[in-house]
Formats: C-alpha cells, structure tokens, sequence
C-alpha cells in the first residue's frame, strides 16, 4: 500500500499556466468547487470562510483559506465548525523557473496533514484523493476555464 505517512500526504503537478494564474485559482476558495472532492458546491460566507459538501458522506465542511500571495500559499483551515477550524492543507504555487523549468509554467504542490481522529480508511481514501485532486487542478488550468462570473 503506496500509504507511506502517518502525518501527512503530498500530491504535486507540473502545470502549463504562470505561477500567478494557478496561485489566483487556488486563492479563491469559490473554485476549490472545481476540484474539493470533500467540499463541493461552494457557498461562500465571508471573510474567507466557505462551506461545502462532501461528495463521500454528504456533510459540510467549512474551510477558511489564508493566502499569502508573496509565497505564491494557500493555506486552509478545514473542519465540521466553523469556529473550531483546523490548519490541516496548503497548496504552494512555485514558477517553473525557479526550478528549471520553462518560463510560463509552474508546479502546484498540495498538503494534507493528518488529523488526530483520522481512520486507517480515511488516511488511506485521502492519499488518493489528492492524488487525483492535483489532476483536476491542472485540468481546469490548462484548458483555460476561467471561473465563471
């Protein structure tokens, strides 16, 4: 079983867009509708909180997001409450540049870290999840689907 950590996972892509444009995709938490398999059908209420539903279990699940737009960092706050939020995920945007790679590209990575009450089984679907949460974001970047209005 390729699910190697007990604290945390991480998921990462090479993306055919600029650091800033994957950087804005990711900072809007409207879009994580696009690509949150745990928290879709976004609704936003303000002040960086949304809510979402899980396509798995059908809850909701409020994230915060604190973008730092310097570090080209999302990082985002998860849980049932929205007052006893979570910092379990961030995503980091970093140009291709910086790593050798072609101007106008960049590489996404994606963090998961463990909570305490996470199963064996929830561990385990998560390290999938993001691996296939990465794809999505690439995706919707690389065809170009702006969000709509």
């Amino acid at each position: 079983m390729p699910v190697d950590d007990a604290n945390a996972h991480s998921a990462s892509i090479a993306v055919d867009v600029t650091a800033d444009v994957a950087y804005a995709f990711l900072a809007d938490g409207m879009n994580q509708s696009y690509w949150a398999l745990g928290s879709l059908e976004r609704r936003d209420l303000g002040d960086d909180l949304y809510v979402g539903t899980s396509m798995f279990d059908g809850k909701e699940l409020y994230v915060r997001l604190r973008p730092n737009a310097e570090l080209r960092l999302v990082d985002y706050f998860l849980g049932a409450d929205p007052e006893n939020l979570v910092h379990l995920v961030e995503s980091r945007v970093v140009p291709g540049e910086e790593l050798g790679r072609p101007p106008g590209t960049c590489v996404i990575t994606n963090t998961h870290w463990r909570p305490e009450a996470a199963t064996d089984e929830e561990w385990t679907m998560t390290y999938y999840l993001w691996k296939t949460e990465v794809y999505l974001i690439r995706g919707f970047l690389e065809r170009g689907a702006g969000a709509p209005d």
